[in-house]
């Protein structure tokens, strides 16, 4: 095991969450998750890169790391790929079989992929709500004004999830993005 790759395993974890994640995403709920899945790969990767093992073994723990789920809420997917390069710097900086110089460079790979692909300028930041309307609207431009109205904001994309004719609700995924705080004081007035 080089001292060199678990350094560089661990400068790769923190630039990932404290210079990528949480400046950009502001969720601190899962610092402590990203840094202990990272640490954990590593010293399982270590272990078993160390060990005369079969793969039989390698393959059932990893079996077992599948059965632990994310119970606690409905993660983005933007979370997801964070907690996959987590994984993955983890991975890397435990496996023995590839030369120093390929694993720091699989690792920069790995964050210049974050750093690029969740970059505000790469797409706009969009929020995401789910909303029962107090009424049933079967009409698609009705429908789109009055979320529109409601979110205060440009809608990229309404999905219609229920439509209860009934109890005349109406229940919808909506895409959209936040208008600046300027315009959004004038639309108010």
């Amino acid at each position: 095991m080089s001292l060199i790759l678990i350094a560089a395993d661990l400068v790769a974890v923190t630039v990932l969450v404290f210079g990528l994640f949480v400046p950009r995403h502001r969720r601190r709920d899962l610092i402590v998750a990203y840094l202990v899945v990272n640490v954990g790969v590593l010293a399982l990767m270590a272990t078993l890169s160390s060990v005369s093992t079969s793969i039989g073994v390698g393959l059932g723990l990893f079996g077992v790391l599948s059965i632990i789920r994310l119970r606690s809420e409905e993660l983005a997917q933007h979370e997801v790929a964070y907690y996959f390069a987590a994984l993955t710097l983890g991975l890397l900086a435990g496996n023995t079989a590839l030369d120093v110089a390929w694993t720091l460079g699989l690792m920069a790979a790995v964050l210049v992929a974050l750093f690029v692909g969740d970059h505000s300028l790469v797409a706009k930041r969009t929020s995401k709500q789910q909303i029962t309307l107090d009424r049933a609207i079967a009409d698609d431009a009705e429908l789109r004004a009055r979320v529109t109205e409601l979110v205060g904001g440009q809608v990229q994309s309404v999905t219609v999830l229920r439509t209860d004719l009934v109890n005349d609700t109406t229940v919808v995924d909506v895409r959209y993005s936040a208008l600046p705080a300027a315009r959004t004081h004038e639309a108010i007035r």
